[in-house]
């Protein structure tokens, strides 16, 4: 899954362009994700990170038939290009982090419902032919390094797909409902967070009791709690937003 503000220069792995590639992991400075507001998050993702990240819902185009998606997103931060779980020296400020992001500098580019292709940021500047995991062997073979990132890659995507499950039952049973945050900044300013969606918990508690025992039952309604558990982060969001404006302006 790519995403332009996170994989700047998506590239498809190549035996031949790629055979001296090395890449240092883990990831020591995420500065390189300072412009990423949210990311995907797959439905058994939510336990671990509702305890972190708000979780929201967002608008995510239409599948072949024309239907309307949503995809669920982790927030990282309360504007556009702003991510406040990057600390100034580049570390991760968070115990948790998205599996989406956990597979940078790698990314899944889809070439059809069926097939994807394992691509790399040849933007980032860690990425070198002297230091880090090899890509390649000398005869352009796959390492067992990059074995093991297409295996991580492979069990992302299948969570991307049963996540669209959940999305698409949520938009059946219609408990989706737009929502906004406001937050009040220094100075008297406020900033509005607007264009996601969240759980309607009173349409949810209207649902009849045979479709909450199947929510129940085929772990819908988990997730649902996580996701309404999370937007308590919302506020925690706002704290660091402001604190991060008071840093600067002295």
């Amino acid at each position: 899954m790519i995403n332009t503000l996170l994989h700047r220069q998506a590239v498809p792995l190549d035996s031949a362009a790629h055979r001296n590639l090395k890449v240092p992991v883990p990831v020591a400075d995420w500065s390189v994700a300072a412009k990423l507001n949210s990311i995907f998050l797959a439905a058994v993702e939510f336990g671990d990170a509702c305890r972190e990240f708000p979780i929201v819902f967002v608008r995510a185009g239409t599948d072949p038939d024309g239907k309307a998606q949503i995809a669920p997103v982790a927030v990282f931060g309360l504007s556009a290009e702003e991510n406040l779980f990057i600390q100034p020296d580049g570390q991760w400020r968070a115990s948790y982090m998205p599996a989406v992001l956990r597979l940078y500098p790698f990314a899944i580019g889809r070439i059809d419902e069926q097939n994807f292709a394992l691509c790399v940021d040849s933007a980032w500047s860690a990425l070198s032919q002297g230091s880090g995991e090899a890509v390649f062997n000398a005869q352009g073979e796959a390492t067992e390094f990059t074995r093991q990132v297409v295996a991580q890659a492979e069990k992302t995507e299948e969570e991307v797909q049963r996540t669209r499950l959940v999305g698409d039952r949520l938009l059946q049973l219609e408990l989706l409902r737009e929502m906004r945050f406001d937050v009040d900044l220094p100075g008297g300013q406020k900033l509005a967070v607007e264009g996601f969606f969240t759980v309607d918990e009173e349409k949810l508690k209207a649902l009849p009791d045979a479709t909450l025992l199947e929510l129940a039952r085929n772990g819908l309604l988990g997730l649902i709690q996580a996701h309404l558990i999370s937007m308590a982060n919302m506020r925690r969001l706002a704290e660091w937003r402001v604190q991060r404006g008071l840093q600067a302006a002295g």
